[in-house]
């Protein structure tokens, strides 16, 4: 680190080089965090509906919660994601078109007892799930 009266070019200098420890700052200028992510910095994503699939919540819960495994139409990439409401999942059906948004946790992450899980159904064959749900909208038949 320089220090004296004309050392203000390489103190500089050495924060911008140091800049790159910290993480944050690299894996934001490097594009890490979208590149790795199924649906590439959308907000939304669409998908086929491949299998349902029961996970088991983290401790001190005890349950299983509800989730689909999807397939991206976009991109291919096969996504967890939990169907949200009593009895969602009874709306959901194999190779349905569903629409899957960010669950909502900190920083992109899984939320709550669910291990694993990052993103939440919205909408089944273009209706709302939740509207199915407490009963507004029938599910259309294909």
């Amino acid at each position: 680190m320089g220090n004296g009266k004309f050392a203000a070019r390489k103190c500089k200098r050495d924060s911008k080089n140091n800049r790159w420890r910290d993480v944050n700052y690299s894996r934001k200028q490097l594009g890490l965090d979208i590149k790795s992510d199924p649906l590439e910095g959308a907000p939304q994503g669409r998908g086929i509906v491949l299998e349902k699939v029961g996970v088991e919540a983290k401790q001190p819960n005890s349950a299983i919660r509800k989730c689909v495994r999807v397939q991206l139409i976009k991109n291919g990439r096969q996504v967890t994601a939990f169907a949200v409401g009593d009895g969602a999942i009874n709306f959901i059906d194999e190779h349905d078109e569903v629409t899957i948004e960010g669950i909502g946790g900190r920083l992109g992450r899984s939320k709550g007892d669910i291990p694993g899980v990052r993103y939440q159904v919205t909408e089944v064959n273009n209706v709302s799930l939740r509207e199915m749900v407490i009963g507004k909208k029938e599910k259309p038949r294909r």
